[in-house]
Formats: structure tokens, sequence, C-alpha cells
């Protein structure tokens, strides 16, 4: 099933071998799209951090409960396309119990990850953003939400945009 928001995720050079895995990977984003996970605002956060993709029209907003280094809750709300939603849904779920180094070292290999298709180490459901490198302007939607909790996790005000990222 393809939609207009969510552009079909292509494993090339390995002929139909992979067509059920794009097949799963774009179930996986329809699903968190459709119903994403942790979507609602959290009055009691610690922190927050704002996020806009102005190519696209995404804008996040995400909460985070922390206890200590721990992020014990984390939420989002907003709107934006389905690889925008989907990221962030994802990204609520691993981030729940992991430290702010976890997060951090998450960020760099999922930043690698859609930028460049390679997938470093064990990265979960999160692998279903592989392909993303192949459309550039998703790019900045699938990513949007990670900078968005580095924002947060660091106590930047400010919002953050996804004008400074290089795809």
């Amino acid at each position: 099933m393809k939609t207009r928001n969510a552009p079909p995720i292509h494993i090339g050079g390995y002929g139909n071998m992979f067509d059920d895995i794009n097949d799963l990977y774009q179930q996986v984003i329809l699903d968190h799209c459709r119903q994403p996970r942790n979507f609602h605002e959290m009055p009691q956060a610690t922190c927050s951090a704002q996020g806009h993709n102005p190519l696209c029209g995404d804008q996040l907003k995400l909460f985070l409960s922390l206890d200590g280094d721990k992020i014990k809750d984390i939420s989002f709300i907003g709107s934006g396309c389905c690889i925008s939603k989907a990221s962030a849904s994802l990204l609520t779920e691993f981030a729940k119990g992991k430290t702010k180094a976890d997060v951090e070292e998450m960020f760099g290999r999922v930043h690698d990850m859609v930028t460049t298709g390679n997938v470093q180490g064990d990265v979960g459901k999160l692998a279903v953003f592989a392909g993303v490198h192949k459309f550039p302007a998703r790019v900045k939607c699938a990513i949007l939400s990670w900078h968005a909790v580095m924002a947060a996790l660091r106590g930047d005000a400010k919002p953050v945009t996804t004008e400074s990222e290089q795809n």
C-alpha cells in the first residue's frame, strides 16, 4: 500500500528478495503514522523541544520526563507527513527507559542511516527508515524528531529546524 505522503522504501540490487521487507517497512511506517504511539501532551514534562521542517510543513513538540539521566517518559504532539509522524512515534518507543547517552548514540546511528542508508549496529524497528536516504526531501522528515529530542536533552529553548540539515 502506498500513499502520497510516504515514499516507497526500496533496497536496490537484491531483486525480489527484499520486496517483502519493503512491504513490511511500509506497513510499519503507515501503522505508526495512522496510530502514533505516545501521541499526547505531557503536563509533567521536565523538558521539551519544538521542531519544524519548513520543506514539508512538519511541526512537533516533544515532551520528556527525566529521572536523573534516564528518560522515564516521552511523548509528542504535532502534525506532519507519515514519515515525520512515524519517526517521532518510533523514537518515543525507543527512548522510554533509555539514558541520555543511549539516545545520543542512537541519534548518530539514525542520522547516518537516513542520510546514507548504512545501518550500523542494532537499530531495531528504526531500520524501517534505511531507505529514506534515496528520497532527500524525506530525510528531513525522518530526522526532525531526533533533532528535537537532542535539543530537549540539551535544554535548548529555541525551536529546532531542519534548515541546517545538509540533505
